[in-house]
């Protein structure tokens, strides 16, 4: 599933293609994704502009003209792509939005598990009401290590389990928990309320400096993550132990493990991590 840096190098390269772009139709070639599709046609996005795309946890807003706003999640396989229309429909692309400058806008979901939708906003420049249980952004002043330190008292729940709670911070999931830990030298299965104040200042530098690499990156693909011109991700050639299970660490040669933590693969060193 896309993390917080494939949100961000799709939203940065949609944000200089789609800004100031008026849409010209809509089309739609499947019922829903994670909620129908029809609503698109009815929603009288002809003739409106895109003035922005803003990024909040994993999430896209695709600000228009008239104060709405077009919101994605790209669940686990969703990719977009800005092509002509001289490019053949692929299978699983469900959504088309023309644009006045010959483009069109692709959205593909094999899997359907993401979403599409016009979204009204509360005031021009804000987000979608639907927000407001979010945590505080993991590259924002707000991520720190006494706001880890605060959020981890009397958590009974595992220190992976803490970095992946959207309600505490947003858009850090399995790739880079994992990662982010190892960088920290702290077990995943740990309780989250026995670290100290010193190892959840280090988790915050961790994860904010792992995430920033990342979308210099262009984030990580895994499988079906793709930018909007259809790149990989280079990240991954970077990944320490994510999806490493059985082999060599690469600082201290152990053998890489998993354990299954809340229906998920966690990895990690079992020499580098306690």
């Amino acid at each position: 599933m896309p993390e917080l840096p494939e949100a961000e190098t799709i939203g940065r390269a949609l944000r200089g293609a789609l800004t100031g772009r008026r849409i010209e139709r809509v089309e739609i070639f499947s019922p829903k994704m994670r909620t129908p599709l029809a609503p698109l046609l009815t929603a009288r996005l002809e003739g409106r502009r895109f003035t922005g795309v803003r990024r909040r946890a994993r999430y896209l807003v695709a600000d228009l003209d008239d104060g709405r706003g077009l919101l994605m999640h790209f669940g686990m396989s969703g990719v977009v792509r800005l092509e002509s229309a001289a490019v053949p429909r692929r299978k699983h692309e469900h959504v088309f939005i023309y644009l006045d400058d010959g483009r069109i806008f692709r959205f593909e979901c094999p899997r359907r598990f993401s979403l599409l939708e016009v979204s009204d906003l509360p005031l021009d420049g804000k987000w979608p009401s639907g927000f407001a249980g979010f945590g505080v952004e993991p590259l924002s002043d707000d991520f720190c290590g006494d706001h880890l330190f605060r959020a981890s008292r009397g958590r009974k729940t595992s220190v992976k389990s803490l970095l992946t709670d959207n309600r505490v911070v947003v858009g850090i999931g399995n790739i880079y928990s994992a990662e982010t830990l190892f960088a920290a030298g702290i077990h995943p299965a740990r309780c989250a309320s026995r670290l100290t104040r010193a190892e959840c200042g280090r988790l915050a530098e961790c994860a904010a400096g792992i995430l920033r690499r990342a979308i210099a990156d262009g984030g990580t693909t895994v499988s079906d993550f793709r930018n909007v011109d259809g790149s990989e991700g280079k990240f991954a050639l970077h990944l320490q132990v994510y999806g490493r299970a059985g082999k060599k660490c690469p600082v201290c040669g152990e053998i890489i493990r998993s354990i299954r933590q809340c229906g998920r693969s966690s990895f990690f060193c079992p020499h580098c991590q306690k």
